[in-house]
């Protein structure tokens, strides 16, 4: 019990971050105050944050005092002084540091904080140039706080240090479970992350609910894992020549290199329109092309006879995170981590949010699960959306599987929504995510004709799927909206991706719709990836567009017969049916896709540096942050 008790007086350290967030508000309170947002549920998610980052440091100090020998009693005493003095001097130095960074960059402390870093002597030039007054209140805070604490906390530990160990160890378990708790800060499947702070659509209130600490952590693990030096191991080659052949593959030409885009140009539309037509797409979850059929998506197969077809559409990669940025960004799978998990790409980064929102559009994104799975609500909130519909927003839903509120809670959730905006006359332009076809495939009873009876299997979850597909458009094509709204159906990947092929470009084939009114009937042959579907959807609205999507609309003379796919570590660059494959520590190889196989054929030199080009030039747009 006096583990326990001792411990938990360090819990302290959440009343510095309760005043740190406090000073925050109140210094950008006049942004925010008059939003209309409950910005007063800072304190409550920033307190969950704090639990967090507060029983990660506990946990040392538990197995210190649990498991301490008697005769190590002294040292470990001195050990544990050490070790609170020093976490909290540098809490202090971080909630210091917090309000110089944020009057600079605009955030609470994030990737620069430690990408800086390996510039010392620049850095510390500039705080001694800019920031004189904020470190020397910081610096006299943390030599202050520890003068005070070492006089207060001699032998502070030693008197449960020297009771037996066995007395001792029996309270580690139980403490060890409230600290794992804290950790987690949540009873759901999935552990609390920085996107629980991005509970707001107003940017600055999410960034008072973050914890600096956790937020300049979480950018120490991302980027450890997307590191430059992992990109050579793919092969050589200048960014200069890397971006120049990503212009010429993808038919992108005459920008300059050094601009905020490389990409960024003036698409001219094929559609003129006077009107400002909304824009709603509905991604799927792993919904394969291999599942299309009229036995398991009958209202896709009549759907498809209605608008603009992608006989041969395929995405990204294997996983949401790469068909969201290919949807939503025009953006092709970064080496690493989707840059939808990744620090850099959290903000200014483009979307069609960030094209559409100076237009006067509203926009959102709808989710029958928890958007702060794989990062989604920071990305979004991050990225020009407005407006984010998760689960709790779901009153009384038919149906609650494992992953959230059911497709066809999303899809009447949708309809109602949208509506509403149309009522009042805002244009608006939508990303609807569905979530029922995902293991462990748990539907509601009686809503098909099941393809496997009685079992939970992804051939009944994808026909739900494709269900809630067909009851979406039924009921849109009943309301005003519709008239005026351009809709896209696509999946992110396919359900599972495997095959003996160094890359199975075959389980990279998805299915891709456009449709709305006055889009003709029209089955579209060429390859086409996730960045086309969205530039060709763009067209449709009818206006003239600048942006970097790193893919063209169909209807454009200039449109590349090409995909880029992502498979774990290798790359596949496919132009036509003549496919380069690059991976880590592997000399590139050239094949041709061939009943749906790769059969291995002589080098193509141009195309593995194509190749090549694509995964160095990528890191690249997303390390220097030029995807704008």
């Amino acid at each position: 019990m006096q583990i326990f008790k001792k411990l938990f007086q360090y819990l302290g350290m959440m009343a510095l971050f309760f005043l740190g967030r406090l000073a925050l508000f109140i210094w950008q309170y006049d942004r925010f105050g008059d939003a209309g947002v409950n910005h007063w549920a800072s304190f409550l998610y920033g307190a969950k944050m704090d639990t967090m980052v507060a029983s990660m440091l506990l946990v040392i100090p538990l197995f210190v005092l649990s498991f301490t020998p008697q005769r190590m009693a002294k040292i470990a005493d001195i050990f544990l002084r050490l070790y609170f003095v020093l976490v909290f001097v540098f809490l202090i130095y971080m909630e210091n540091a917090t309000f110089p960074f944020f009057s600079q960059y605009d955030v609470r402390p994030n990737f620069k904080f430690v990408e800086y870093l390996e510039y010392p002597v620049e850095v510390f030039n500039m705080l001694i140039a800019d920031f004189k007054l904020p470190l020397f209140i910081a610096f006299g805070m943390m030599a202050l706080f520890a003068w005070w604490f070492m006089r207060k906390s001699k032998a502070n530990f030693l008197n449960i240090l020297q009771t037996p160990w066995i007395k001792r160890a029996i309270w580690f378990l139980p403490i060890a479970l409230i600290l794992f708790i804290g950790i987690r800060s949540s009873f759901g499947h999935r552990a609390a992350n920085i996107s629980d702070a991005m509970y707001s659509s107003n940017r600055i209130v999410n960034e008072i609910t973050k914890n600096s600490l956790y937020a300049v952590g979480y950018a120490i693990y991302a980027n450890k894992h997307f590191a430059s030096k992992t990109i050579k191991l793919y092969g050589k080659m200048d960014t200069t020549e890397a971006l120049q052949r990503m212009q010429r593959v993808l038919h992108i030409q005459g920008n300059d290199l050094n601009s905020a885009s490389a990409f960024a140009r003036l698409e001219q539309t094929h559609f003129e329109s006077t009107k400002k037509k909304n824009l709603v797409i509905f991604l799927q979850e792993s919904l394969g092309y291999q599942f299309v059929s009229p036995q398991i998506t009958p209202e896709l197969m009549k759907l498809r006879k209605e608008g603009l077809w992608f006989n041969e559409a395929y995405s990204n990669g294997t996983r949401s995170v790469r068909g969201i940025a290919g949807v939503t960004s025009g953006f092709l799978a970064v080496p690493g981590k989707g840059v939808v998990k990744r620090s850099k790409s959290q903000s200014n980064f483009f979307t069609f949010a960030t094209l559409l929102k100076p237009l006067g559009y509203h926009t959102l994104f709808l989710y029958g699960g928890e958007a702060r799975f794989d990062n989604m609500r920071s990305w979004f909130l991050g990225n020009g959306f407005d407006e984010i519909i998760e689960q709790k927003d779901f009153q009384n839903p038919a149906y609650v599987a494992t992953w959230g509120a059911s497709d066809e809670d999303l899809v009447k959730k949708g309809n109602a929504t949208f509506s509403k905006l149309y009522a009042q006359g805002k244009p608006f332009a939508a990303l609807m995510f569905s979530s029922s076809n995902h293991s462990p495939f748990d539907i509601p009873s009686g809503r098909i004709n099941e393809v496997k009876k009685g079992v939970n299997c992804v051939e009944n979850a994808v026909k739900y799927a494709d269900y809630a597909i067909g009851a979406f458009f039924k009921e849109a094509k009943k309301l005003p909206y519709y008239k005026d709204t351009i809709f896209v159906v696509i999946a992110d990947h396919n359900i599972r991706v495997y095959g003996d092929d160094v890359v199975p470009v075959n389980m990279f084939h998805i299915p891709a719709l456009i449709l709305g009114e006055g889009i003709a009937p029209k089955v579209y042959q060429q390859l086409a990836s996730q960045p086309d579907v969205l530039a060709t959807a763009l067209d449709y609205l009818g206006k003239d567009f600048h942006y970097p999507i790193l893919g063209k609309s169909i209807f454009s003379d200039t449109k590349a017969n090409v995909n880029l796919m992502q498979f774990n570590d290798n790359y596949a660059l496919r132009v036509g049916n003549k496919v380069a494959v690059v991976r880590p520590r592997h000399v590139a190889q050239t094949f041709k896709y061939e009943k749906q196989h790769l059969v291995e054929i002589a080098h193509d030199n141009a195309l593995e540096k194509n190749a090549l080009a694509f995964v160095i030039g990528l890191n690249y747009l997303y390390d220097k942050q030029l995807y704008r």
